[in-house]
């Protein structure tokens, strides 16, 4: 079997209302789908504080790591929007105005309401592409291989499409579920057999608790659809043998 492309991606998600627990993320599960969509695999997930060096150092390590990095929150009007200063900061660039994100804003107020809190969501690294925003019109950025997003999720979703076709994916990861009353503890072994006799194979198990009793989704993923097929046949077979029920989902 040919080597699978892989292409990878990050996620960073910046803001303290995060880490207090005042705003729940729903960036990420959005995100997760929409790569996994198109080939891209996301692979880490951070949380990180307001605080300009904590947002540099997480793109700085994971620019270099992923092929794709994506950043929500900490864009908008306030003092405490701080993102755009730190990618600036990461990449060693300048920071001010750009000449399009104010025409873009300034078309969008009436007279008197630009103000200098809102020309502040103008200011974009240096070299950085704008992304459009289709909903609020304050733009995000994209600086190499870091696209910079509003974290409010609608905004963070609709600024996503615009730069979707952007994205090379590599080989998609297809994925299969098998479910069975059988826990985790009996499954075990022969799901751990069913992933080595299948090189290749990523194999998970995900216990839940139905009517008082324990069961397991048993997820298969691979991007050759020959493989998961044997994968899942075998799966299904050694269900059987330990006297459960196998049910595809």
């Amino acid at each position: 079997m040919a080597e699978p492309k892989i292409v990878t991606a990050a996620l960073i998600i910046i803001g303290n209302e995060i880490l207090s627990g005042r705003t729940k993320d729903r960036n990420m599960s959005f995100l997760a789908e929409e790569l996994t969509a198109r080939g891209v695999r996301l692979m880490e997930v951070r949380v990180v504080v307001d605080i300009q060096k904590e947002i540099v150092d997480a793109v700085n390590a994971l620019r270099a790591r992923y092929d794709y990095v994506f950043t929500t929150g900490g864009i908008g009007p306030t003092h405490d929007d701080i993102t755009a200063d730190a990618i600036a900061v990461a990449f060693g660039v300048g920071i001010s105005e750009n000449e399009a994100a104010v025409a873009l804003m300034d078309k969008r107020y009436k007279p008197g309401e630009f103000t200098a809190a809102r020309r502040r969501m103008t200011r974009i690294p240096h070299g950085g592409v704008l992304v459009r925003n289709p909903i609020s019109t304050a733009p995000g950025f994209r600086v190499e291989n870091v696209y910079t997003f509003a974290g409010i999720p609608a905004i963070m979703q609709a600024m996503f499409k615009e730069i979707a076709h952007e994205l090379a994916g590599g080989d998609p990861v297809l994925s299969r579920t098998v479910t069975s009353m059988l826990p985790e503890g009996i499954i075990a072994t022969p799901l751990e057999k069913v992933e080595k006799d299948h090189p290749g194979l990523e194999a998970g198990s995900y216990p839940f608790v139905r009517d008082g009793r324990f069961g397991s989704s048993l997820v298969l993923r691979s991007t050759d659809t020959a493989q998961l097929e044997s994968a899942v046949t075998a799966l299904k077979a050694a269900v059987i043998e330990l006297g459960g029920t196998p049910v595809e989902e």
